[in-house]
């Protein structure tokens, strides 16, 4: 593993460093562009991958950043009623313009603008999660509550039942 951080991943390790958090990114031989790929490249379960995905929401074109569990499906309909507004999958395009990052390495700070922020309820159950950190095989480990604190997220449930 080489110890130069792809720019990308940089980006987020030196948000990570202006917060004041001693978090590590670390850059995976292999790609963690899915939870089960990063959980099995980490030893961790699939459940403590904070997957982080952007929604559009209609018809302010903003996005919206849900921050779930590796194991969980995203209600969509659930949250348009939290927020009220309409929800739309965001392409890669929409990703990259509002993130910086591609899908598979969105990482759930360290985006030009703040996102409003939802994260799911089900990852404080573990003590540490891992988190994508804006590269496909980089990813940091953190608690629950600094995920909270770093994006100022809404703690709720986001799952499909």
């Amino acid at each position: 593993m080489s110890s130069q951080l792809k720019e990308s991943a940089q980006r987020v390790q030196d948000k990570l460093a202006g917060l004041g958090y001693p978090n590590r990114v670390v850059e995976l031989p292999d790609s963690a562009r899915t939870a089960q790929e990063a959980a099995d490249a980490i030893g961790c379960e699939v459940a403590q991958i904070a997957k982080s995905i952007i929604f559009r929401l209609k018809p302010s074109n903003k996005p919206l950043l849900v921050v779930a569990s590796g194991v969980n499906r995203v209600d969509e309909k659930l949250i348009s009623s939290r927020i009220d507004d309409k929800l739309v999958k965001a392409d890669a395009d929409f990703v990259r313009e509002h993130t910086g990052f591609v899908i598979g390495g969105v990482a759930p700070i360290g985006h030009p603008e703040p996102i409003l922020t939802m994260i799911d309820e089900d990852l404080f159950q573990y003590p540490t999660l891992w988190a994508a950190a804006g590269h496909p095989k980089a990813v940091f480990e953190l608690t629950p509550d600094e995920l909270a604190a770093m994006t100022h997220g809404q703690v709720t449930s986001v799952k499909k039942e």
